[in-house]
């Protein structure tokens, strides 16, 4: 037993380390990897594991923790202002794809019951994947990720009516259970209301205790214990554990020992959800699939349309982006982990055969893998379509000649302070940027924005470049900054030139050009706010702290001045660049000593 619990283990982690790096290396991203390594260590792979099912009831646990720690990041005041994209929001989505599927079953001449089963069971998303390609994507800040996040723990709820009406639908003899349903949900409401009251008056009083012990492990042991037994406790009461555990993470979301629980549970969290997607990749049946390849096939297209069609369409009343509907209708658009549940359960209670509940497990399956490639084709269409933008599809304004003025070329997040502040001060300026929504935006409120690339010469001299006071290049992409910088030199020599420089490579490249008014878009900034650090944060005088940030500004300049004759030369650049920080700490030393002779002085 212990020989294949450790053998198991090291087949996980290698197929994870092995097919993991190399799915993220070609753009197929984490999730898909996880599937793909399921896939080929599994019962219809290389036959590594056998035991599935043992390992996806484990795997679960990942799913637990995910929702653990995403309900630590939400206080209960957060979670009732969220009660109607969770409940309006979500119920919409499960309704209207239920109906809308349910509605298809019953055009294709299935019975009734097998169509409302198979619709509710296909309405419910895989909170696994939906989240973890939002968290890939860095999505959950945005409408669509707050809108799905809703929905999926609204069909967290929604599984649990769903499990209990199976039985009722079930042939009379075996369906006699009204009662008992009625019980479970009473025996749910309890337990979720002991859970709310220990969370509050017994789980913090726990954590304070063991947190006083100063044993990190005991307290992590604490933690992942306490996760395990509301699980357990969930599950035993026929909630999903998910639900459970993601309420008590909100119960614990406004306590002094949130962060501590996070920063021991996301290793944890981290690995299991892995072996989560590990599991389901090795769940798909090939064997079903391969006895009626025809039909799994067009019944995993038909799902896939129907429920990002009603997804789609539902989206426009969720307040999310209009370039977003897409995105949404596709993080949502698998079947889920409950279907697998729900479908078990109407097999037993011979609502339909055990050979529709196989299809259907498998439909769902193949779906979970289908979600990251149309999730990668959507990232890569959205990439291909800002390259075509960038790359001037649209044509180019007609630009009326200006004189006195100034070009600001790219309207950023940098170009735009600088644009703002000389607009202010009553400088007349051409704005040149290959944003379209952009630049739209700006003219509403006045400015004058062209589209256009800057670095082409006929765009220049339309612009009036050579009747100009000054260009300013606030451009983005590196290659293109130096490129404009290269044909204002050649075609307008003697017009000045302000320059943005994204890094200290970039700053030196401008340097070759002939450039000498630079700035490096984040560096005074960030000296400011050393400045403020130490005058407001530290007590220093403010006559103090400016003159200790002049010096700094100073030895920066004449260090980059000193190293640029030899940026290009790799063993001298590095040598000068340990001199220039030698030199630093030495002015830094200098500067305390200053300062505790003055200080001394003065008390004497």
């Amino acid at each position: 037993m212990e020989h294949n619990l450790l053998f198991n283990a090291m087949i996980y982690l290698g197929a994870a380390v092995l097919v993991v790096p190399f799915a993220k290396r070609f753009g197929l991203g984490a999730v898909l990897g996880y599937l793909l390594a399921g896939i080929l260590i599994g019962p219809y792979g290389f036959r590594l594991i056998s035991e599935v099912e043992d390992a996806l009831h484990f795997a679960e646990f990942g799913v637990v923790l995910l929702l653990f720690l995403i309900g630590l990041e939400l206080e209960p005041s957060r979670l009732w202002a969220l009660r109607r994209p969770i409940f309006g929001w979500g119920g919409a989505q499960v309704l209207g794809v239920a109906a809308g599927l349910f509605g298809a079953a019953l055009a294709l001449g299935v019975d009734w019951k097998v169509g409302l089963i198979a619709g509710l069971g296909l309405s419910l998303s895989s909170t696994a994947i939906a989240l973890a390609s939002m968290e890939e994507r860095n999505l959950m800040a945005t409408p669509a990720g707050q809108a799905s996040f809703s929905i999926l723990l609204f069909q967290d709820i929604a599984a649990i009516p769903m499990i209990a009406i199976v039985p009722l639908l079930g042939i009379p003899e075996e369906a006699g259970g009204g009662g008992n349903a009625w019980q479970a949900v009473l025996k749910v409401v309890v337990v979720l209301a002991g859970l709310i009251v220990a969370g509050r008056f017994l789980l913090r009083p726990l954590l304070r205790f063991i947190a006083k012990t100063d044993a990190r492990e005991i307290f992590t042991a604490f933690a992942l214990l306490m996760v395990i037994a509301i699980s357990l406790l969930m599950q035993w009461v026929g909630v999903s554990m998910a639900l459970g555990a993601f309420m008590a993470g909100v119960l614990l979301a406004d306590s002094e020992y949130r962060h501590a629980l996070e920063t021991d549970l996301e290793p944890f969290k981290g690995l299991l959800l892995g072996l989560f997607f590990i599991a389901v990749g090795m769940s798909v049946d090939f064997a079903v699939f391969l006895a009626q390849p025809g039909l799994i096939l067009g019944l995993v297209l038909a799902f896939q349309v129907i429920k990002i069609a009603l997804l789609y369409a539902l989206s426009r009343g969720f307040g999310i982006a209009r370039g977003q509907h897409l995105q949404f209708a596709l993080l949502l658009s698998q079947g889920g982990e409950f279907a697998f549940v729900v479908f078990g359960a109407a097999a037993t209670a011979r609502v339909f055969s055990p050979d529709v509940a196989s299809i259907l497990v498998v439909v769902v399956a193949l779906s979970m893998v289908v979600t990251p490639l149309a999730l990668m084709l959507y990232d890569r269409t959205q990439a291909w379509r800002q390259r075509e933008r960038k790359g001037g599809k649209k044509k180019a304004d007609a630009i009326e000649p200006n004189e006195d003025h100034v070009i600001i070329a790219g309207f950023g997040r940098f170009g735009q302070i600088v644009g703002r502040f000389l607009h202010a001060n009553h400088v007349r300026l051409t704005v040149l940027d290959h944003d379209p929504d952009q630049i739209e935006v700006l003219r509403h409120f006045g400015f004058k924005v062209f589209y256009g690339d800057a670095t082409r010469p006929d765009l220049l001299r339309a612009a009036g470049a050579a009747k100009a006071r000054a260009v300013v290049v606030a451009i983005d992409d590196i290659e293109d900054s130096l490129a404009l910088v290269d044909a204002v030199r050649r075609d307008h020599p003697g017009l000045p030139i302000f320059a943005r420089a994204r890094n200290v490579t970039h700053y030196y490249q401008l340097m070759d050009r002939g450039v000498t008014m630079i700035e490096r878009e984040t560096y005074e900034a960030a000296l400011k706010l050393g400045r403020t650090v130490l005058s407001d944060g530290l007590g220093q005088s403010a006559y103090r702290t400016r003159q200790a940030a002049n010096r700094f500004r100073r030895h920066n300049k004449q260090s980059l001045e000193a190293v640029y004759p030899y940026y290009k030369d790799r063993e001298t650049f590095v040598s000068l660049t340990k001199q220039a920080r030698e030199e630093l700490e030495a002015m830094i030393a200098r500067d305390r000593r200053t300062a505790e002779e003055e200080r001394t002085h003065y008390w004497d």
